[in-house]
């Protein structure tokens, strides 16, 4: 069920009504979990505070002259092609006419507060997952009458009255339901898988949809014939859990709409990570280094988010024949700059046989990780 502009459908005779149905007397109730997710967060922003961007394909990121590459990109911009992690150099190249502006991390992470606020006014089960998006559970909130479609239109209406930018909001009984539900109608749409709505939903859904799904898992489903979420809702756990591990296991959970993780407020973070798998397998050295800098860039920005540094990065590198290594370093001093990443990831490369074996995989993760002050003597920590 979708909702727009503040018009709620009535629920489909025999769907299992609007969020907030009732369970039977005895019952577990049923959960209500919101997934509220900023509209391109970071080029909206920009675009708020800076008129003459309006309507215009605004890029967030570095230098296109160097190694930058897009933080975020406005809905103008995505239309060309653009994305985040796209070298800037190349995002020129798609869209001539668009507007390169640096981000600015402290603006955004006010921003950002404000909106949880908003969210801790409603409920104090809200797990933020970056700076532009969070789960929330409203089961036990008596806001709007219990509704969670209603308490969804509340916070897309304080939000845009509270920062004058709009957020797409997705409800539903779980995490992964309320995730997919919230990407269904973007911009500043807001979607409602009810009770009993999930199993057509979630038929034709393409594998990659889910989440821990990457282009390897994909193909590794693709291999056993599993290319939609009801060729792997019907397909054999144990052959599941064979091909896969309990990774396996935890995907057909995921294919059913069974999906039991709670929302956790204030979770502690062990480590910020990020991987990529190539669409070919490169042996280039010039190709991997590429790679390098727009992970470094990805996880240098969810440290930033976190407002986090770490001491320890890992480099996961996996071989054309899957053999997967590992290569690590802990420094005396935390950092989150993707200068910094870069440097230490490109060292722990060295160490491996990546330019003489092909490549499948390439993944950073950043571990011992420490809250980073962002004032004080600790000013700059944000910049860039």
């Amino acid at each position: 069920m979708n909702t727009r502009n503040g018009v709620e459908p009535a629920p489909a005779p025999g769907a299992g009504g609007s969020a907030s149905v009732r369970p039977p007397a005895g019952a577990e109730p049923v959960r209500k979990i919101l997934h509220v997710d900023m509209d391109a967060f970071y080029a909206s922003v920009e675009q708020r505070d800076d008129p003459r961007l309006a309507g215009r394909p605004v890029i967030v990121g570095g230098r296109p002259e160097g190694r930058g590459v897009v933080a975020a990109a406005s809905y103008e911009a995505r239309a060309f092609g653009i994305h985040s992690a796209m070298p800037c150099a190349r995002a020129l190249r798609l869209c001539p006419e668009a507007v390169v502006v640096r981000p600015r991390f402290d603006v955004y992470r006010a921003v950002s507060r404000q909106i949880q606020a908003l969210f801790r006014d409603i409920t104090p089960l809200v797990e933020p997952l970056s700076l532009d998006e969070a789960y929330l559970d409203v089961t036990g909130s008596d806001v709007c009458a219990g509704s969670a479609t209603r308490i969804a239109r509340l916070l897309k209406q304080r939000i845009r009255d509270t920062t004058g930018l709009t957020a797409s909001a997705g409800v539903s009984t779980n995490k992964m339901l309320a995730k997919l539900a919230s990407a269904m109608e973007k911009p500043d749409g807001l979607t409602v898988i009810a009770p009993g709505q999930a199993a057509a939903l979630l038929t034709d859904l393409p594998v990659a949809r889910l989440p821990g799904v990457g282009p390897a898992t994909a193909r590794r489903l693709a291999d056993l014939g599993l290319t939609t979420c009801r060729d792997l809702a019907s397909y054999p756990a144990a052959g599941l859990a064979a091909a896969l591990g309990r990774a396996g296991t935890r995907l057909g959970e995921l294919a059913r709409g069974e999906d039991t993780r709670p929302v956790r407020p204030d979770r502690p973070r062990k480590s910020v990570g990020a991987e990529t798998t190539f669409d070919r397998d490169l042996r280039d050295p010039e190709a991997l280094d590429a790679v390098l800098d727009e992970l470094a860039a990805k996880v240098a920005r969810r440290l930033a988010d976190g407002r986090v540094g770490g001491r320890r990065v890992t480099l996961k590198l996996r071989y054309a024949n899957f053999d997967t290594v590992t290569r690590s370093t802990t420094l005396p001093v935390p950092d989150h700059r993707a200068e910094w990443l870069r440097s230490v990831a490109a060292s722990l490369l060295q160490r491996t046989e990546a330019g003489t074996r092909p490549a499948r995989l390439l993944g950073i993760t950043v571990g011992d990780l420490v809250a980073l002050a962002p004032t004080g003597g600790q000013a700059g920590l944000f910049d860039d």
